[in-house]
């Protein structure tokens, strides 16, 4: 390790934490070498066992380590090479604490892990004071502690998809005044199966994307969704208008733009995910479970709906719960039964007993599952809602997309200004991960919804609290 110390290179203390949220975190520091203390692998090691997501990626950890380091001892002190089984993406080396940590920091009491690990960083330090020598957690306090001591501390930021969520992508194209001087030269409308199309060309083409709304609420308002795009030139589908009362879902209508966009994602069989987007009241579930019955009960292109949740309490939990999966699950599912009594109250001339009859045949088409029974299933012509999806890591997101068969279509809804995971913040979490990711693909849409919609109330406590 000494032949390293003039290298311009950076040396990473991984905290443990960092494993655990992310295995191959080792492989993410590309040119630079990464150093685990002892205090590390002891702690990857008492959190091995068990079923959790924490202690797979403890014990995928432990196994990417033992591929780095092979069998030769003779080498640990050089360092052993990242670049092993096709990972071109790390030239840097692994190194592991082969010496007793001797400094001691008196301002740090006790032999906590944490304690351990800034010991060794400080070690580091004077060991090579030509190298930047940095720690990676995922723990603020940790990092606290390090700058008190002057050791440079960072977070983990690899697993981020974007540093600023104002960033992410919205759905939504606001058209300038001016679009059509500038974009109608070459112009061509045509309709097609009643619907009407038009091909724009001129430079704000090019930034849009598949999928993707556009609006032009000037003195003649034009909604329409980016059908292809192609240079400097896009087809446009005029929107089917959701806020009128002949084109309800299931009784419901838009009470605004966006829900008018969602419903025309969630009611169009070609776009096989959807993401929706919005603070507590904006209408994510109401809209989605709208759709999903409607396509379901009337039009018969799913065969049933499966909603599934992240159970995350929000206080205390509530302990150990009795009955089948269904039964344990519906304590979570509270915000599905207040929707279901609304889509219920808006039969009005049914009467109690045509009402009754309907919440029946409601609930046989609809089955609420846990999450933790997902592995290895595959869903056909099923309509999966995956609510509170925010609170997922991009992983277990892949997981649960991935479980969706022929005919299949997912949605997933979520807030990311509710984060309750540990760890997970609104850069890395799971939703923010699939929007990035599936913006552009031909058969995904997504929106952000803006305004609430539930009640004044409401509204003001979400904004002023």
């Amino acid at each position: 390790m000494a032949k390293k110390s003039e290298s311009p290179t950076k040396l990473f203390v991984l905290d443990t934490n960092v494993m655990m949220h992310d295995p191959s975190s080792l492989f993410r520091f590309e040119e630079h070498d990464v150093y685990l203390p002892m205090v590390t692998l002891e702690e990857l090691d008492n959190s091995k066992k068990g079923m959790t997501e924490v202690a797979r990626n403890a014990r995928q950890a432990s196994r990417f380590i033992e591929e780095v380091i092979g069998t030769s001892l003779a080498n640990l002190e050089e360092g052993c090479p990242l670049a092993k089984n096709g990972n071109q993406f790390s030239s840097g080396r692994l190194f592991l604490q082969t010496n007793v940590t001797s400094l001691d920091l008196p301002m740090l009491a006790g032999s906590k892990a944490d304690n351990q690990i800034l010991g060794v960083v400080a070690q580091l330090q004077k060991s090579f004071p030509t190298r930047q020598v940095i720690l990676v957690s995922k723990d603020i306090n940790i990092r606290i502690k390090a700058r008190a001591l002057g050791i440079p501390a960072e977070d983990y930021f690899n697993d981020k998809v974007l540093e600023d969520t104002d960033l992410l992508y919205t759905g939504t194209k606001d058209l300038p005044q001016d679009f059509w001087d500038k974009h109608s030269k070459e112009m061509e409308s045509w309709q097609e199966a009643g619907r009407m199309f038009y091909r724009v060309s001129g430079p704000l083409c090019e930034s849009m994307l598949v999928n993707q709304f556009v609006y032009y609420e000037f003195e003649a308002p034009f909604y329409a969704i980016v059908r292809s795009q192609e240079g400097n030139s896009a087809v446009l589908e005029v929107l089917k208008d959701y806020t009128q009362q002949k084109h309800n879902v299931w009784g419901i209508t838009a009470r605004n733009r966006e829900q008018s966009f969602a419903l025309n994602l969630l009611m169009n069989p070609d776009i096989d995910f959807v993401s929706l987007l919005g603070q507590a009241g904006t209408g994510k579930t109401l809209l989605t479970l709208a759709a999903a019955l409607t396509q379901t009960l009337d039009k018969k292109i799913y065969s049933e709906i499966i909603v599934t949740r992240v159970t995350v309490p929000v206080g205390e939990d509530i302990g150990f719960l009795p009955g089948t999966e269904e039964e344990k699950m519906n304590p979570w599912m509270g915000a599905l039964e207040d929707n279901l009594d609304v889509l219920n109250k808006t039969d009005e001339e049914s009467g109690d007993w045509g009402r009754a009859a309907t919440q029946d045949l409601i609930r046989t088409r609809i089955k609420v599952k846990s999450m933790n029974f997902m592995r290895g299933r595959t869903f056909l012509h099923k309509f999966l809602i995956i609510d509170e999806a925010q609170n997922l890591t991009p992983k277990q997101m892949k997981t649960l997309i991935t479980r969706a068969g022929p005919g299949t279509k997912v949605v997933c809804l979520g807030n990311i200004a509710q984060i309750d995971t540990p760890y997970l913040t609104e850069g890395s979490s799971g939703l923010t991960y699939v929007v990035d990711r599936f913006k552009g693909w031909p058969h995904s849409g997504h929106i952000t919804l803006m305004r609430g919609e539930r009640s004044r109330l409401a509204d003001f406590a979400a904004e002023i609290l």
